[in-house]
Order: C-alpha cells, then structure tokens, then sequence
C-alpha cells in the first residue's frame, strides 16, 4: 500500500511539473528555434540575447514598479481592514463583509479584468480622454491582492489576546503607541506574508492585466505577445527566470509560516 501510494505520488507530480521541468531545460538549449524538440547543446546565449532585449527590460521594469506598488498599498488596505473585520462584533454582520472581501478571490478573474476595464475606460472619459495605463493597471492589482493580505493578517489578529492591547493602554500608553508596540509586533507575520503572496500574485498575473493595461507591458503580457508574433527560445529563458522568482517568493511564505507554526506550538506549550 504504501509502495502505490509513492508511485501515485511520483505521477501527480511528474503530470504537475513536468512541463515546466521540460521548460528550464529547453531554456539552456543552443538551438535557433522552438519547433525543434531535440537539445543540441548546452548554452546560456538565450539568457545573454534576454537581458539584451530593451522592449523585455521595459517589460521588467514595469512588472517590478507595479507589484512593489500594489503589494505595498494592498498591504495597508489590508491589514487595516482586517483590524477593522476583527472588531466586529456582530456575527452575521462580520460574515457578510467577509464575503465581500473574498468576492474578488473567487470571482472568475476574466470578469474582473472585463469589469475593470469598463470601469477604468469610464473614469477616464469623464476626466477628459485619459487612457489605460500604469496607474489602471496599479489599481486593478491592488483591488485583487488586498482580499489576500486580509486573509494572511486575520489569523494573527484572532490569536492576539485581545486584553494585550487595553493592557498596553492601562500602563500609559496611548492608543496609537498601544498599536506600534503591541498589536502590530503580534500580527507582524502575517503582513510580511500577505505582502509577499500580494507581490507573487501582481508580478504572475496575465488576465486582470490584459484587460486594464492599455500599451503599458508587463512581463506575462510580453510573453503572450512573444508567442503571437515570433517564437523565439527566448521565451523560454524568460518563462524560467518568471517561475524562479515566483518559487523563491513562495519558498520564503512557506518557510515563514512554518517558522510562525512552531513559535506559536512553544507559546502554547509554555502556557499549558
């Protein structure tokens, strides 16, 4: 039983990842061009012609100023409104914005871009002929990476005593340095992670994007016009250096958490 529980194991991951493994290693092939399925050689020029590429750089540049951006508007809006959540003491009425809070995390992601895009082009028409661009595209990512910080920040809220912070303002403190000091060490975690998956999320998105981007080029939009006008190796080696980035990010959210999971299992242990 066991045997053919590592056997189902081993082919869900190889079904899962074997794309991508197949991926990185045509990355390093010396071959001119995609069609060709054979590896020929080993080489790194698909990187070098990469970093060469002004449109990509461009398309870097745009990528990282957004998602530092979104991640980090995302991040206040967030935790603030989780606080705010965490206050209620209504049942029904917290259960009700929770929902609202998550619509944009089950909302398929093509409405939301298509919505977006309506609302965005409205807007800008009353203003006076703006255009879709970096300040829509910012926007629309900060729309749906704030549900996730929401979500990371709750749990620590909920395991906070809640007497720490009347305790804090008990001993002198005023209400702002109550929350420096006591609330926000506490729920410090969970922002860190929120704020990383908020950044994960804004530099992997394609849909919301494409629709709210305009001729502003963020790096999956680049790599889907790669695919429609010249296929290139380059793409590959661009898909690669994309998924390294998006791994290493949530490496660090997972290790973060565990690291979160023991510190909380010896505070308990201690207590007990």
């Amino acid at each position: 039983m066991k045997v053919a529980s590592k056997v189902y194991t081993f082919l869900v991951f190889l079904f899962l990842y074997a794309p991508i493994f197949v991926l990185i290693i045509f990355s390093f092939n010396d071959s001119d061009t995609m069609s060709r399925s054979v590896f020929s050689g080993f080489s790194l020029r698909w990187y070098a012609r990469l970093f060469e590429d002004r449109m990509i750089m461009d398309a870097l540049k745009n990528t990282l100023i957004i998602a530092v951006v979104a991640a980090a508007v995302a991040t206040v809006l967030g935790t603030v409104a989780a606080i705010g959540l965490n206050g209620i003491r209504n049942k029904w009425v917290r259960r009700m914005m929770m929902n609202v809070t998550n619509l944009p995390m089950v909302n398929p992601e093509i409405v939301t871009g298509v919505s977006l895009m309506l609302l965005f082009v409205f807007v800008a028409q009353s203003l006076g002929g703006l255009s879709l661009g970096m300040l829509s595209l910012i926007l629309a990512h900060i729309t749906f990476c704030t549900p996730y910080v929401v979500l990371s920040v709750l749990p620590k809220l909920r395991q906070m005593d809640p007497h720490l912070y009347e305790a804090a303002q008990d001993l002198g403190c005023d209400p702002r340095r109550a929350f420096f000091k006591v609330v926000l060490p506490e729920i410090m975690p969970g922002i860190v992670t929120g704020m990383i998956m908020a950044f994960t999320l804004s530099i992997d998105d394609f849909i919301i994007s494409y629709f709210t981007s305009g001729t502003t080029q963020t790096l999956p939009i680049y790599i889907y016009s790669m695919t429609r006008k010249r296929v290139s190796p380059e793409i590959n080696a661009l898909s690669t250096l994309l998924f390294v980035a998006v791994l290493f990010l949530l490496v660090i959210v997972n290790l973060r958490q565990a690291r979160d999971k023991r510190a909380q299992e010896r505070k308990e242990g201690l207590e007990s």
